[in-house]
């Protein structure tokens, strides 16, 4: 296989937010990476808002199973982004290996 064509399959032109900084993801594997962290960031900010609410007062049995909700939904998503990545990645290994 071609080794230009490989480099070039494996560069994105995903741009992808950073906080406020806009930047450009050298490849694909990067931006999906990327964007696994940003859904784990916003989950964790959800928990975090969930947190501060049953901290404040609002012990309500809805509040607290809204929580434990969002707790799970936070294993989920871990779990998910680290089986993918290592699936993509071992896949990543693997082709490189037989060129």
């Amino acid at each position: 296989m071609n080794t230009q064509l490989t480099q070039m399959q494996l560069l994105s032109d995903t741009t992808v937010a950073n906080g406020d900084v806009r930047r450009r993801s050298s490849s694909w594997f990067e931006a999906m990476a990327e964007a696994w962290g940003e859904a784990l960031d916003e989950q964790a900010n959800r928990i975090q808002d969930k947190s501060e609410e049953v901290a404040a007062g609002f012990e309500t049995p809805a509040q607290i199973t809204e929580l434990t909700a969002e707790s799970l939904r936070m294993g989920y998503l871990a779990n998910s982004s680290h089986t993918s990545l290592t699936s993509v990645g071992s896949a990543l290994e693997t082709l490189a290996r037989k060129q």
